[in-house]
């Protein structure tokens, strides 16, 4: 039994995962629950614009999961969140930070983010995780793991590109 433990915990230790946060990230600024859905606070500002871009960058690796760091976890359900993604990020998409059985889950969203992450992080012993987020509030000393966005200009800003390339190749090779 003890080896069918340790292949287990092998197995969480050697997933490459990448925590995503949508708004301020995959598209500039936040968005808002409608009667006629999910739409961006401005409206110049076309949903999941960067996208394309993010699945650029993780094309060289094919093995990182994606887990969920996002809010609208909380406010639409995993399941929703998960399928409002373009097809091919939906596709790596293997859970999420927040789940509405958590314990605490009704404190959850006034946890800092990289709070949030952290706890996924240490509950499942990873060793390459990275994390695309506009806050950085509660990562501490694992900022190296951390793309920050402006939420002004997401993933549209070509330096975050590059430092997520970058990022990217650091963490899973």
């Amino acid at each position: 039994m003890n080896g069918k433990v340790d292949s287990i915990t092998k197995t969480e230790r050697n997933r490459q995962v990448l925590f995503l946060d949508f708004d301020g990230v995959l598209h500039r600024f936040g968005a808002v629950r409608t009667r006629r859905g999910i739409t961006s606070i401005s409206p110049s500002v076309r949903l999941f614009e960067f996208a394309p871009i993010l699945v650029e960058c993780l094309a060289p690796h094919d093995s990182v999961e994606i887990v969920l760091s996002t809010s609208w976890v909380h406010h639409l359900g995993y399941l929703r969140a998960k399928k409002a993604l373009p097809g091919a990020l939906s596709e790596r998409v293997v859970g999420a930070t927040y789940h509405s059985r958590y314990f605490d889950a009704d404190t959850w969203a006034s946890k800092a983010r990289g709070t949030q992450i952290l706890r996924y992080v240490l509950t499942h012993r990873l060793m390459s995780w990275l994390a695309i987020d506009d806050e950085i509030i509660g990562f501490g000393e694992h900022l190296s793991h951390v793309v920050r966005c402006d939420e002004n200009s997401g993933l549209g800003d070509v330096r975050t590109q590059a430092l997520l390339r970058t990022r990217l190749a650091e963490q899973f090779g």
